[in-house]
């Protein structure tokens, strides 16, 4: 699902919204979501799941067409654990 779908999902079980409110609601959430992984901070969605940043450490990385080693800097990813009742969803439970 991408985000025009969700908006659209939202509005259409939700009649007495305008779509425009939907997607500025839409917006707003994944901002506040951005913001805060930003700043390191880690979000929960209660039943859905947690938002963190993970911190990679430098390394020697190998190119793959040269075999050559290559400096690899440090860098922060986004991580995404499952909550409980997500996982027991997807898994039929």
């Amino acid at each position: 699902m991408i985000r025009s779908e969700l908006i659209q999902k939202i509005a259409d079980e939700n009649p007495h919204l305008y779509q425009r409110d939907v997607e500025r609601i839409v917006n707003t959430i994944f901002e506040e979501i951005t913001d805060a992984m930003s700043r390191g901070d880690r979000v929960e969605l209660r039943g859905f799941g947690a938002f963190s940043v993970k911190q990679r450490d430098a390394r020697v990385g190998r190119n793959p067409r040269t075999g050559e080693s290559v400096e690899v800097e440090e860098k922060h990813v986004p991580f995404f654990k499952t909550g409980k009742l997500l996982r027991d969803r997807l898994n039929g439970k």
